[in-house]
């Protein structure tokens, strides 16, 4: 079984305004529904738990009502301290339907572009190792500071990747590998991979998708705007 946890506890602080990004409204359905929709018509997909604030979540269960995507719907988590904190919270929430062979797939509410082709790869991938990333090379040159004010070295461009959303892994070790990092080493975690890689699980890398970006500035918003006008 693959069981999605769709992350929209976040509050989008760097594109302002009072309401979070995933939740502003986009040709009269929030920015949330588009990714959610993909979850729910993918035939990857078994079960669907979204961390969100209580405050939202009555909002996003209109939605689940409005575009009919109740089928796959397990339930709500309560955002945690960070966004790894978040994810844990739901891996707890699912423990009464997962199986620790069972896969976890990880995305973000502010990511609504997610194709069915990403979908099925990052599963594909997975099923042949502990888990699976997307990941875009870097196209510019990269270079490291010690100190942030000037250049310490060059780093081999071939050798660095992006990582994206979705992340899939295998429940049960991706589960203990967080709950080691418990209570303190997890707050300092930013990437869903870390956990995995600092518990020495077998990730494979698949080709990202640039149209998979997140929602993060103004920008970001009105090139979401822009591709938006052609999908409804």
């Amino acid at each position: 079984m693959n069981i999605a946890i769709l992350l929209s506890g976040g509050f989008g602080t760097r594109l302002g305004g009072e309401i979070p990004k995933q939740y502003i409204e986009v040709y009269g359905r929030p920015v949330i529904a588009f990714g959610l929709k993909r979850l729910c018509d993918s035939g990857h997909i078994d079960q669907i738990q979204i961390v969100a604030a209580e405050s939202w979540q009555q909002y996003i269960g209109e939605q689940l009502n409005q575009y009919d995507l109740h089928g796959k719907f397990h339930g709500f988590s309560v955002p945690g301290e960070n966004r790894q904190m978040s994810i844990y919270h739901a891996l707890c929430d699912i423990r009464e339907v997962a199986a620790d062979a069972d896969y976890v797939f990880i995305h973000d509410a502010a990511r609504p572009l997610l194709s069915e082709r990403q979908v099925e790869d990052c599963i594909n991938a997975a099923s042949k190792h502990e888990g699976a990333m997307p990941v875009l090379a870097m196209k510019d040159t990269v270079y490291e500071s010690d100190d942030g004010n000037t250049v310490a070295r060059l780093l081999e461009r071939t050798k660095i990747f992006a990582g994206q959303a979705p992340e899939v892994f295998v429940y049960g070790k991706y589960y203990e590998a967080n709950q080691r990092l418990l209570p303190e080493r997890i707050l300092a975690i930013n990437g869903s991979t870390e956990p995995a890689i600092l518990a020495g699980m077998d990730i494979a890398m698949i080709p990202g998708d640039e149209g998979n970006f997140k929602i993060t500035t103004q920008a970001d918003l009105e090139r979401f705007l822009e591709i938006a006008s052609t999908m409804i």
